[in-house]
């Protein structure tokens, strides 16, 4: 295996990395968002008021996306797995 094919096996890698932690992250910023804009308007600086929401709703997201995440996963396995042959030579 030479180093292209890595760079390649490395790259797919992290580009199914982002797309799994995609929803996650995303959601996590729209609440701190949205907690930060309603702490700013009311005045009220409790520190517990942000770390909770964000919390429930990256649990909420990342099992409502589980199911799609394994099977991205499975695939991205699968397929690595099945193309393995083209890296060793």
């Amino acid at each position: 295996m030479g180093p292209d094919q890595t760079v390649e096996i490395m790259r797919k890698l992290m580009l199914e990395a982002m797309m799994l932690s995609a929803p996650l992250l995303i959601s996590a910023c729209a609440v701190s968002l949205l907690v930060s804009l309603l702490q700013t308007l009311t005045g009220v600086q409790e520190q517990t008021l942000t770390a909770v929401p964000r919390l429930v709703v990256v649990f909420v997201v990342m099992m409502l996306s589980l199911p799609w995440a394994v099977h991205r996963l499975v695939g991205f396995t699968l397929r690595l797995f099945t193309n393995f042959h083209r890296y060793l030579g």
